[in-house]
């Protein structure tokens, strides 16, 4: 899809302001909000824009306790690495998970947990009875230099 600098604009402020009206997201990309509907609707359909969220205080939740887990499974197989993916899916402590190349591990988890009581519960009822996880490595987050949820659209 070729994007244009009005539909980059258009991205870039809904990236900051999903729930900004579409009058005034008209205003800020200089068009008219017929024309900004339009390009909108058509990034939403072709699939660029996936959805719009609240983001959430996790510390505010009393979710204080952040760890980067990285998990080694037994077999590489496309079965094992399936039932692992949709098993930790469902666990809702579990912000994200990625298959990771260049590391002792297969996948790292961003997990978000109350405290390091609700951490142990975590990892020993659910992460390491999973089939096929053999190791785990934990990492635990002191603070967040960097936060962000805006893709750059720079030079696209």
């Amino acid at each position: 899809m070729q994007l244009d600098r009005y539909d980059r604009h258009l991205l870039e402020v809904l990236q900051q302001d999903g729930r900004i009206s579409n009058q005034d997201l008209a205003d800020r990309i200089g068009l008219s909000p017929s024309s900004c509907l339009r390009r909108l609707r058509t990034l939403e359909e072709s699939g660029l824009i996936t959805a719009y969220r609240a983001l959430l205080d996790a510390k505010t939740l009393g979710l204080t306790l952040m760890a980067l887990v990285h998990i080694s499974m037994d077999r590489h197989t496309p079965e094992r690495f399936n039932h692992f993916e949709s098993t930790v899916a469902a666990l809702p402590e579990v912000l994200e998970c990625l298959l990771i190349t260049g590391q002792d591990a297969d996948y790292q988890l961003k997990v978000v947990v109350r405290d390091m009581d609700a951490y142990q519960e975590l990892l020993l009822n659910k992460i390491t009875r999973i089939e096929g996880v053999t190791g785990v490595h934990s990492s635990f987050v002191l603070r967040r230099v960097v936060s962000k949820t805006s893709l750059p659209l720079d030079g696209i």
